[in-house]
């Protein structure tokens, strides 16, 4: 009978196989589920080869938590992705790469604990001779000036113009683009803006005529492609927003009349949220919903 029982507890063979496919949280999360999967996990170095930190986690990642997740993978890691890791330092970074030499897609964005002398050194123990580092993504972090762009042009042997004909970098999908499944993307994630000469992420622009311009105007800088500083865009549909009418937004993004009529509306002050801060709705027993603002100020009303 205790034989039966422990049988039927033991979790579907199936479970396991989806492991190697599982976001790091949720592989986190398995490992606490019963002793089944906390072994399959801690021998298995599978799950462990691309290892992408994102929300909720990313907040909490520490340079120890770091090496103590990537020393799951035995020196085998081949992507490392840490989004919006504003604690892991240089010397973090750097232990992890000393200790996965092989790594081949590096995506730090938005990890402002890092210097661009830390990325750096980093970046020269992944491109040793017999080392090779394919993409990497370094926007967000601070101070990086035209010459540390260069220096890591050159140890990754990234021909800058070349470069620029591979793949237009829309505003709107930026998040999409540096994805470890993807194999058509930039080498490195950020550019010389035309506008400003500051090194940061360089948006084209999918409007059909500024396409066409870009065509009839191969030499010539092109107005809409710049950082998203010099040259506003609508978080919906990347298009640039110059002499454009907007719509109003609940949120702190740019919309463009076409996107913004396409949205659902606040029921008291018609703005509209984009997308990424739909969450932000506050829906009540009735149809639609409140912006922020407008459920902030009928609460203090209601009082």
């Amino acid at each position: 009978m205790t034989q039966i029982s422990s049988q039927l507890s033991l979790p579907h063979e199936a479970m396991f196989l989806i492991l190697p496919y599982l976001p790091l949280f949720e592989l986190l999360s398995m490992s606490q589920v019963c002793k089944s999967f906390r072994d399959a996990l801690k021998h298995d170095i599978l799950p462990w080869l691309n290892i992408i930190v994102e929300k909720p986690i990313n907040t909490r990642f520490s340079d120890e938590f770091l090496m103590k997740i990537m020393s799951k993978a035995k020196g085998r890691l081949n992507v490392v992705a840490l989004r919006n890791c504003f604690k892991i330092t240089d010397e973090g970074l750097l232990q992890v790469i000393a200790s996965n030499p092989f790594i081949n897609k590096l995506y730090l964005q938005g990890c402002t604990s890092l210097t661009i002398e830390g990325v750096i050194g980093a970046v020269k123990l992944l491109t040793k001779p017999n080392h090779r580092l394919k993409n990497l993504a370094i926007s967000g972090i601070y101070n990086v000036k035209i010459e540390d762009f260069q220096t890591l042009c050159h140890l990754m042997e990234i021909n800058q113009m070349q470069m620029k004909q591979i793949k237009k970098n829309y505003y709107h999908m930026r998040r999409e683009l540096y994805t470890f499944k993807q194999e058509s993307q930039p080498s490195i994630d950020v550019d010389t803006c035309p506008k400003c000469g500051e090194i940061r992420e360089v948006f084209d622009c999918p409007r059909d005529s500024c396409k066409k311009r870009m065509q009839q105007q191969q030499r010539q800088l092109l107005e809409c492609r710049g950082c998203f500083l010099c040259v506003p865009r609508c978080e919906e549909c990347g298009v640039c927003t110059k002499d454009e009418e907007l719509g109003e937004a609940a949120c702190v993004d740019i919309l463009c009349l076409n996107c913004w009529l396409h949205l659902p509306k606040c029921n008291f002050c018609n703005k509209a949220y984009c997308n990424q801060h739909a969450y932000q709705q506050h829906v009540g027993s009735s149809l639609g919903f409140l912006c922020s603002e407008c459920s902030f100020q009928s609460t203090q009303s209601s009082h």
